[in-house]
């Protein structure tokens, strides 16, 4: 079961940085619901080894892509996210002194802190794109034109996916011009 977890992760990770054009550099957000993987209501059955799963995933994916990864944590931690101290200090992201646990922050964040080399908890960042597993609300993190990801990936183990990329807003009206995306 958690091998197929892993191999869907990976497929949904590797499908939607093709469709969303995420650039080295870049952050994808991703909130993560073990308890709706395993068909249960969110935050009722947390899994610390579906959260290793979708994580071998999707890590290796966004490596290769040379992307960075902000793992979302639940709401007891106010969707605080887990990033790279460095990453942090690059974008200017005030961090905050927390750290996650199964039941507050959630499985995929643990997993997460623990994989990181150097890891912090953020308030809030502007993320690239955004990988939603079983419905975590992960749209206050993306960036403010965030444009809906259809992938072949609907699920990974009992959770919905839904996924985003975000694209600049277009401003100027009727004479203005725009570059492609």
């Amino acid at each position: 079961m958690f091998e197929e977890i892993k191999e869907q992760a990976r497929a949904a990770a590797a499908e939607l940085i093709g469709l969303s054009g995420l650039k080295p550099g870049q952050v994808l957000v991703v909130g993560c619901s073990t308890s709706e993987i395993l068909g249960e209501r969110i935050g009722k059955g947390s899994s610390p080894d579906a959260a290793k799963a979708v994580y071998d995933g999707i890590a290796p994916v966004l490596k290769e892509a040379g992307a960075h990864l902000a793992a979302q944590c639940c709401e007891h931690l106010n969707r605080a996210l887990i990033v790279e101290r460095s990453l942090a200090l690059e974008k200017g992201w005030e961090i905050v002194n927390v750290v996650p646990q199964i039941h507050a922050g959630g499985s995929f964040a643990v997993t997460v802190y623990e994989h990181m080399k150097d890891p912090v908890a953020v308030e809030e960042i502007r993320a690239d794109a955004g990988l939603d597993i079983g419905g975590t609300l992960i749209g206050m993190h993306l960036k403010r034109v965030a444009v809906p990801v259809r992938l072949s990936v609907k699920k990974i183990g009992e959770a919905n996916v839904l996924c985003a990329r975000t694209r600049p807003k277009y401003i100027g009206g009727a004479r203005a011009v725009y570059l492609s995306e």
